[in-house]
């Protein structure tokens, strides 16, 4: 059986990739979108709107099981979350600490909307870098 590499599968995989690795689990979407715009420079465009968007999904979901925690045991509004609010999530992101910012701010209970659009701008801005990185923007 062949298995030609294309554009569309490309996409599938970084959505994909893009997911998983900003959930809980280990992972670099940023190799696989260098991979497929290098493969297929006329792809740029999907490919960035396509790993945000996997990758804010995913983060969204650590959101969410941040949420499932049970509300007594947060803080009354951490120090942190009270002076930065949903922008903190600008560094969801960042290996390390940008799954704990993404649970938190469900545990925290901050507004769902717009912790995916401070997160959604992070993770784009991210991918741009990368994108530049290989030479397409």
């Amino acid at each position: 059986m062949d298995f030609a590499y294309t554009a569309e599968a490309g996409l599938a995989g970084l959505f994909l990739a893009s997911f998983l690795s900003a959930t809980l689990l280990p992972g670099g979407s940023e190799a696989v979108l260098f991979a497929v715009i290098k493969l297929h420079p006329e792809q740029t465009l999907p490919a960035l709107l396509l790993a945000t968007l996997g990758n804010t999904l995913g983060g969204m979901t650590t959101y969410a099981m941040g949420r499932l925690l049970p509300q007594h045991l947060a803080p009354e509004k951490s120090a942190l979350a009270r002076r930065r609010g949903p922008p903190i999530l600008l560094l969801a992101w960042a290996p390390i600490i940008g799954d704990a910012l993404c649970a938190a701010a469900g545990w925290l209970r901050l507004a769902p909307l717009p912790c995916a659009l401070w997160m959604a701008t992070g993770k784009a801005a991210r991918y741009v870098l990368v994108a530049a990185g290989a030479g397409m923007v």
